[in-house]
C-alpha cells in the first residue's frame, strides 16, 4: 500500500501530513472529494480546531458517509486528533456529533490545581494491544508522541485502545480495529516515531 489520500475538508495540518507520508515512502494524494480517492489503497483523516468545524466540513464535502462506508469495507484507514475525535458518536466539544463509527464520546480534561489545559508537549504511550502491527519497532512502554488537545475519547468498548497516555490519570491516545488506527497524537510531529506509526500503517495488506 503506498498511494494515500489525504481529505482535506477546509482545516487541517495537512502539509506536514502530506510529507510525512513522502518521508516513509508512500505516495499522498490531497483529495477534497469522495470522488478524487480514486484507486487510493488507504485513508488518512488529520485534523486541528474545533470538532464541530471539522464535522462539518466533512459534511459537507460528503466525507462523511464516505468515511462511514470505507471503514465499514474494512479498508485502511488513519485518523489524527480531530481524525480519531470525529469517529466517535457525541463529544462535549460544542456538544458536536460525531460520525458515529465508533461507539463512546469525547470528553474534556477535567480542570484542576496545577493541570494545564491543552495537554501540550511530549508524554508517554502505553501500548494496550499486544502484538499490534501498528506499532512495530516502538517500545511498548517508553516511546514519546507529540500531543495538542483538550479534549480525549472514552470508547465504550475498552478492547478498542491501542495505547493509552498519563495525564490526569490514564486516557486512551490511540486506538485500532481491524485496518483502522487513530491517534490523538500527531505523528507527523512525533520524529521517528511518528514517522513509525505512518509507515505501520502504509505497511498493511490491502
Amino acid at each position: 500500500m503506498s498511494q494515500i489520500a489525504v481529505i482535506d475538508y477546509g482545516m487541517g495540518n495537512l502539509r506536514s501530513v502530506e510529507n510525512a507520508l513522502l518521508k516513509i515512502g508512500a505516495s499522498p494524494r490531497i483529495v477534497e472529494s469522495p470522488a478524487e480517492v480514486g484507486a487510493a489503497a488507504g485513508l488518512v483523516l488529520p485534523g486541528v480546531g474545533a470538532l464541530r468545524d471539522c464535522v462539518d466540513g466533512l459534511r459537507a464535502s460528503g466525507f462523511d458517509d464516505f468515511i462511514r462506508g470505507w471503514i465499514g469495507e474494512e479498508r485502511p484507514f488513519l485518523g489524527v486528533c480531530l481524525g480519531l475525535q470525529a469517529l466517535f458518536e457525541h463529544s462535549e466539544e460544542d456538544d458536536t456529533q460525531g460520525l458515529g463509527v465508533l461507539e463512546g464520546r469525547v470528553v474534556r480534561f477535567a480542570s484542576r490545581p496545577g493541570l494545564k489545559i491543552p495537554h501540550m508537549g511530549w508524554n508517554l504511550a502505553k501500548l494496550e494491544q499486544s502484538g499490534s502491527p501498528f506499532w512495530d519497532c516502538l517500545s511498548p512502554t517508553d516511546d514519546r508522541f507529540y500531543f495538542v488537545h483538550s479534549y480525549f475519547v472514552r470508547p465504550e468498548d475498552p478492547a478498542l485502545a491501542l495505547s493509552t497516555t498519563d495525564y490526569e490519570g490514564r486516557f486512551v491516545s490511540s486506538v485500532a480495529r481491524g485496518s483502522l488506527v487513530a491517534t490523538q497524537f500527531h505523528p507527523e510531529k512525533s520524529q521517528k516515531n511518528g514517522l513509525r506509526i505512518y509507515a505501520n500503517f502504509v505497511s498493511q495488506p490491502v
